[in-house]
């Protein structure tokens, strides 16, 4: 029986930039590996399950498809006589799926009702090779996991290099600011020799390389110590802010007598201290006897695949999916997913597809393919959220990306893209449950009147002071001595966010300008608590994470404390037309004013950065200074806005970026008003004022969300840990509490990428959390 559609016109193989779906099905993750396959569409290559579920059929029901490619895979079984290669560096080259698989294809048709159709047919041949050939959906994802693309840029292309001068080659010479002789970067367009930033394994550093570059506006240097005589070395653009390739380092060089030919390696490049910086980042996987951990599978107990640097994205999703507002939402198994063109570009699928890998159990199985020493049980094999992944990073400048990302900022985006999509009734937006009300109380310290202001919110960023204590030796003899900190409670944290404080501002009922005071407190209460725990502090103006221990138990812990009462009987309000948010007249610190002009600096520009450092000292200012060297305005005078003139509104965008760093709405809009709505300057202001509040919107929102009522009782459901001096670097991974068979109590749970084990030891963890769920009892 022949086939009719195998000369249909609309047949063509895969283009170049069009995804072909041949790993896992579009609606669920059933795969390629199941004993059925999966077929693959030949006219549009969507991905569809053959078992069960039958989405490939549904699929030919909706679009009217007849014809697909099913293909089934097996692991070939390979006996290697070598150990593995030990990871030295971080492109890695990828295993070809022909090297660990096996693969059985056939071709069907659904309209015929064939099975088994010649795949020499019509133009079945030269689209059955394209869809072969092609690169799967998640496979590119994969590939590039610890690939690092370099290029060149203009400020390298168009270098223009200083007369000539030799440099001490070998020797390396010194810091030309201090006296380091190691980590030194010559500047590639004076030849100046300044020193890096401190490094991983010890190597030291005071960024005077960087501070070079700020105050001569040079970009280009590289890395002495990394120059090999085969012509590599680390080359950073300062003004690109990003590594790059030099394709002339020899010919830079050489203007400063270096030869490549004498060079020799002295110093691990970047590169590889970022491996061994990674290859650190290791949650233990045993208990203090180096027993290991009891490996657990079933029902909401399901890993997620790493797809390179996508552990911010699998702890995330861990901790929503295990919520059960998240859980009513996107898991119903016996509900029909949404009718699309396009599953995979659709988030209600995506999330509905997340919702059913995780909580179903149906996946939470050892890996079959996977044969451990002694017949131990494997780890799972993890689902693969590639599709989510792609979907939501669409056009952001870094979710798009395969490098590592912040969780917190991550789950700012996700909510925004739920919110903003379907939810038909009876169905709930679970980031409703996240939802809640913050009060401000701004008092005159002259008339004594009042004036509240609120502002809706989904999370808090709390600060954590820094107590530093002496300083430790740490395990690793190359890294010397660590700081460490003493530890702080979450309540100390919450009690310094809800402290009052004073602000200057002059009133406009009784014109005293003693300032105001003023506190932030809880109208209402969410049902799910998302708290960021700041343990940030700028180290060389780079945003640094420090190791600061907050206590946190498993005990409900009561917020009733920190709820506002409202207003008064006995206050009496501002006017409603009175704008206590007139600024007066800046005056500048005249002490830090004669400090900075004796550093050469003119009084415009002192005048300028300290108006943008909240007019604290000269050394903040100085810093300011050495960033905005540049700018055009730089020597133009202060302007203030007219305090006569309505308060501008901060852009809707601004905050939303700003909120994405963990700074909450009224803080980004205080700092973008402060700043004129300069997107830089009001990180740096944010920075400057960790303590303060921010400025809450006059009109409370139209239907309040969260709950007043008391008591406000709150229990730790999960928590996102990280590892590394930065959130763009390290690993990820989520503690949740649940209740498992056979336990009496709800026992914590380490999602560690695919690895899903019972945790021990949560409580060290649990004291350098980066994001904490807290649920309301």
């Amino acid at each position: 029986m022949s086939c009719t559609h195998v000369n249909a016109a609309e047949l063509r193989p895969p283009r170049v930039n069009q995804s072909v779906y041949r790993e896992d099905c579009t609606q669920c993750f059933d795969s390629i590996d199941d004993p059925t396959g999966l077929d693959v569409c030949l006219y549009c290559f969507n991905g569809g399950c053959t078992g069960d579920r039958k989405h490939a059929a549904l699929h030919h029901v909706l679009r009217s498809h007849p014809l697909v490619l099913n293909i089934k895979r097996t692991r070939k079984v390979v006996v290697r006589d070598e150990p593995p290669q030990k990871m030295s560096k971080l492109s890695i080259a990828a295993e070809t799926e022909a090297d660990k698989y096996n693969f059985e294809t056939t071709v069907k048709c659904y309209a015929c009702n064939i099975d088994n159709v010649d795949k020499t047919e019509g133009k079945l041949a030269g689209v059955v090779a394209g869809v072969l050939k092609a690169n799967t959906f998640s496979r590119h994802e994969e590939v590039k996991a610890w690939e690092l693309e370099m290029t060149s840029c203009e400020h390298i292309l168009t270098l223009q290099q200083h007369p000539s001068k030799k440099i001490q080659s070998q020797d390396l010479g010194h810091c030309s600011l201090c006296d380091l002789k190691e980590n030194l970067w010559l500047c590639l367009e004076c030849g100046n020799l300044g020193c890096g930033r401190a490094q991983f394994g010890g190597m030291q550093g005071h960024s005077h390389g960087l501070e070079h570059s700020k105050s001569s506006g040079h970009g280009v240097a590289v890395k002495l110590g990394s120059i090999t005589p085969e012509g590599t070395a680390d080359v950073y653009c300062y003004t690109c802010d990003e590594e790059r390739v030099d394709n002339d380092l020899g010919a830079h060089l050489a203007h400063w007598g270096i030869i490549l030919a004498e060079r020799e390696k002295t110093e691990k490049s970047l590169t590889e201290m970022q491996v061994d910086e990674n290859l650190r980042y290791e949650f233990s996987m045993t208990d203090e006897a180096g027993n290991e951990l009891q490996k657990l599978f079933g029902e909401d107990l399901t890993g997620l695949k790493n797809l390179g640097n996508s552990c911010y994205l699998a702890s995330s999703l861990q901790c929503l999916f295990a919520l059960p507002q998240f859980q009513s939402r996107y898991y119903q198994p016996s509900a029909d997913l949404p009718i699309v063109d396009d599953p995979a570009q659709d988030l209600e699928t995506q999330l509905r597809k997340i919702g059913d890998g995780l909580l179903s159990g149906r996946y939470s199985i050892p890996d079959p393919d996977v044969r451990t020493e002694d017949e131990k049980v494997a780890y799972q094999k993890g689902l693969a959220p590639a599709m989510l992944k792609v979907l939501i990073g669409k056009g952001h400048p870094e979710f798009s990306t395969m490098r590592q990302q912040d969780a917190f900022e991550l789950l700012l985006h996700l909510f925004k893209f739920i919110t903003r999509s379907q939810h038909k009734a009876p169905l709930q937006d679970p980031t409703e449950a996240f939802r809640f009300v913050m009060e401000q109380r701004l008092q005159c310290l002259g008339c004594k009147k009042v004036r509240y202001r609120t502002d809706e919110q989904d999370n808090i960023s709390v600060p954590v002071p820094v107590r530093k204590i002496e300083a430790a030796a740490s395990e690793d003899p190359g890294e010397g001595k660590r700081d460490e900190y003493e530890p702080v409670t979450l309540k100390e944290c919450l009690d310094i966010f809800t402290s009052e404080e004073m602000v200057e501002l002059t009133c406009s009922s009784c014109g005293n300008k003693d300032g105001f005071t003023k506190r932030s407190l809880f109208k209402t209460f969410p049902d799910v608590l998302a708290i960021n725990a700041r343990r940030f502090a700028l180290v060389n103006w780079v945003p640094t994470k420090l190791n600061l221990p907050v206590i946190v138990g498993d005990e409900p812990i009561s917020l009733d404390d920190y709820k506002s009462a409202g207003a008064q009987d006995s206050e009496e309000l501002l006017p409603e037309d009175a704008s206590e948010s007139k600024q007066p007249s800046f005056v500048p610190n005249e002490e830090a004013i004669q400090a900075l002009e004796g550093m050469g600096f003119p009084r415009n520009r002192c005048i300028k950065a300290l108006h943008a450092t909240g007019n604290t000292d000269a050394n903040t200012a100085m810093e300011w200074l050495f960033g905005h060297m540049e700018d055009p305005d730089i020597d133009d005078p202060l302007v203030l806005p007219d305090s006569d003139s309505a308060p501008a509104t901060a852009d809707p965008e601004k905050i939303e970026m700003l909120g994405a760093m963990g700074f909450g709405p009224p803080q980004a809009r205080k700092a973008l008003k402060e700043t004129g709505g300069d997107m830089e300057r009001a990180v740096e202001w944010l920075f400057s004022h960790p303590d303060d509040q921010g400025e809450f919107e006059d009109a409370a929102p139209k239907k309040e969300a969260g709950s007043n009522h008391l008591p406000a009782s709150f229990q730790l459901h999960s928590i996102i840990c990280h590892k590394g001096s930065s959130v763009h670097s390290g690993h990820y991974v989520a503690f949740v509490r649940k209740l498992l068979a056979g336990e009496g109590t709800p026992q914590w749970v380490l999602f560690n990428d695919e690895k899903v084990v019972k945790a021990t030891d949560v409580e060290e963890m649990k004291k350098f959390a980066y994001v904490y769920f807290f649920q309301r009892q």
